[in-house]
């Protein structure tokens, strides 16, 4: 069977019915097991179909059958798009694979980008992985650090042991490369006579094919390493994840199964979520590659200034499919509210607007619906999934209309989902094809990650939105690792509790850090929107104070009610690690980068800067 056979080239139009419609997405539908002790599982009761063997199959396939179709593009310097046809991408690929295989690389040691998204990142990546080498993308962040500190990417680049490092500017990444203590062949789109020993990209691609790149392929196995991804860090020190064939290619049968419209529908998109991350890298990118589908490379991002660049690029791009973190949305909503025109344009042929990589505030949530309502004469499909780096990465997908955020959805085509009683939660464990065997080089790790029964143990915790009727979705109930106890034996659930305060803050808040641990209340450190920097700061404390009052006011008790605030005077920093490439706050390093900060918060006599209800 082939699983490809049944993909049509079609665009409809969505409709009201679309999320009732089997055709198109489906049903609600699970099973639930009793294990004892308040554990249990859930599945899907229907069975994963055939995957492909490899990622490379995907683009054969769309190269013979849609040669001409439009597969990737990228802006130029005026931002016209330059774009890749299938046909062009696999010739590309198969240059370059050609000349991979020509070089004297290690076989054991991955090939290893450090810069952004890119045609020729792209092409790298889908070469290295045609004739079965790993590739591995690494945050371009780690290369721009403040004060020329690079001793975070020397560390990773030792880690990963690569046998050649590709970037696309010579003068912006070859500094980091210099002494970083590996032994890697350099490869630059652009200065590479500038770097010592460096290779050109366009002298490797100018390299014909022969029949050696289509007997590597066919050696590539399910198993086969195809990527090493970095975990972000958000609760520990990274770790090099790998991601098999066979993980990548089970976990988009599984979406397919589900988002049952992407077999009728060839999807568009428009997405700037960086390859260094499963989200953009596996879950949206593999998505277009088994569906036949485009992407155009957005080089915005929900950045100040830089989300002018996404929403100049919505002027010309239509998507189908919508994909992006929380703060993505909240910075692009000003704009489409005062262009209606270009909020229409946006949002008219979109079947699906996603988020994922942090929780939605519900004041975001009821923003982009009351704009849907004012541009589109059918409802807004607004959804979610769940899921890491280390499970390809989705688990869980919801397939009906959500009323707000916080349900996950349920588990998907050939997952299997145990909940476990740990600490008054009950946390969420996995199994099933598109979960990764282990950690490179890490052993103790490895073993550490998973159960007895081998489940991963992801250390999120979750629990069912109605215990009498499990196809209403599990509910997302925080991070293990993150969540702490007041003095009084009172757990606080961090990530559900950030979603909350955020929400009772805005529009002052761009995000917070929630502060307690082995403290008698919660505190709350405040990065400011942009909105909340223009007023003058009794008003904006006020604002606050009122936010923290209605918080105590819904009586949720010590676990949900902050006693105190502080206004953080700058934004979260990338280069000390407080904010990821997605755009969420990494708790932890903002928690460690600014002790003092905390302490203010709870100091006798209180600190000025501290505001209460």
């Amino acid at each position: 069977m082939n699983p490809l056979a049944t993909i049509e080239s079609v665009h409809a139009t969505a409709g009201p019915d679309f999320c009732n419609d089997p055709r198109m997405l489906a049903p609600a539908m699970t099973e639930r097991v009793d294990l004892g002790g308040g554990a249990f599982l859930l599945r899907s009761p229907e069975p994963l179909q055939p995957y492909v063997r490899c990622i490379g199959e995907w683009l054969e396939h769309w190269a013979r059958t849609t040669p001409e179709a439009l597969a990737f593009a990228e802006p130029d310097e005026t931002g016209a798009w330059q774009g890749l046809s299938w046909r062009a991408l696999r010739q590309r690929t198969g240059r370059l694979a050609q000349a991979l295989l020509d070089l004297p690389l290690p076989a054991d040691k991955p090939i290893v980008v450090l810069s952004d998204n890119s045609l020729d990142h792209l092409v790298l990546l889908l070469a290295g992985m045609h004739i079965g080498r790993t590739v591995c993308t690494v945050s371009s962040a780690y290369c721009r650090l403040a004060g020329n500190d690079f001793s975070r990417i020397h560390g990773i680049l030792q880690t990963l042991d690569p046998a050649l490092v590709y970037a696309s500017d010579a003068a912006v990444y070859g500094p980091p490369l210099l002494d970083a203590g590996i032994s890697a062949m350099a490869v630059f789109s652009r200065g590479a006579a500038g770097h010592p020993g460096a290779l050109a990209l366009a002298q490797l691609e100018d390299t014909a094919e022969t029949p050696a790149v289509m007997q590597a392929f066919a050696s590539i196995t399910p198993d086969t390493h195809a990527k090493y991804l970095l975990t972000s860090g958000s609760t520990g020190q990274p770790k090099v994840v790998i991601n098999t064939h066979r993980m990548l290619c089970a976990n988009q049968q599984q979406l397919a199964q589900t988002l049952r419209f992407l077999d009728h529908e060839k999807p568009v998109l428009l997405d700037w979520l960086p390859w260094s991350h499963t989200f953009g890298g596996n879950h949206n990118t593999n998505l277009v590659l088994r569906s036949g589908g485009t992407m155009y490379l957005d080089d915005g991002r929900p950045l100040p200034r830089a989300i002018d660049r996404t929403l100049k690029h919505l002027q010309s791009v239509q998507p189908t499919i919508y994909f992006n973190v929380p703060r993505g949305y909240e910075m692009m909503l000003p704009a489409l509210e005062a262009d209606l025109a270009l909020a229409r344009r946006f949002l008219e042929r979109l079947r699906m607007v996603f988020y994922a990589g942090a929780g939605m505030p519900v004041s975001t949530w009821k923003r982009l619906q009351a704009l849907a309502e004012k541009v589109r004469s059918e409802p807004l499909w607004l959804t979610t999934s769940w899921g890491s780096t280390e499970t390809a990465p989705a688990v869980t997908f919801p397939t009906w209309r959500l009323n707000g955020p916080g349900v996950i959805g349920l588990p998907l085509p050939g997952v299997a989902l145990k909940f476990v009683p740990n600490g008054g939660k009950l946390e969420m464990r996995v199994k099933g094809d598109n979960i990764f065997p282990g950690y490179r080089n890490n052993p103790q790790a490895t073993t550490a990650a998973f159960d007895e029964e081998g489940y991963y143990c992801i250390g999120d915790a979750g629990y069912l939105h109605d215990d009498a009727d499990p196809t209403q979705g599990v509910v997302f109930n925080g991070r293990v690792a993150e969540d702490f106890k007041l003095t009084s034996g009172t757990w606080v659930s961090v990530g559900t509790l950030r979603v909350k305060v955020v929400s009772a803050l805005a529009p002052w808040a761009q995000d917070v850090v929630i502060t307690g641990h082995d403290r008698s209340d919660i505190g709350v450190l405040v990065f400011l929107s942009e909105a909340a920097r223009q007023l003058p700061t009794a008003e904006l404390a006020g604002h606050v104070s009122a936010g923290l009052r209605a918080l105590k006011a819904e009586g949720g008790g010590s676990s949900q009610t902050p006693t105190r605030a502080l206004l953080l005077p700058d934004a979260p920093s990338a280069a000390a690690g407080e904010i990821t490439d997605k755009g969420y706050v990494n708790q932890r390093a903002v928690l460690a980068r600014r002790a003092a900060d905390v302490e203010a918060l709870y100091a006798t006599p209180a600190d000025a800067r501290v505001i209460q209800p």
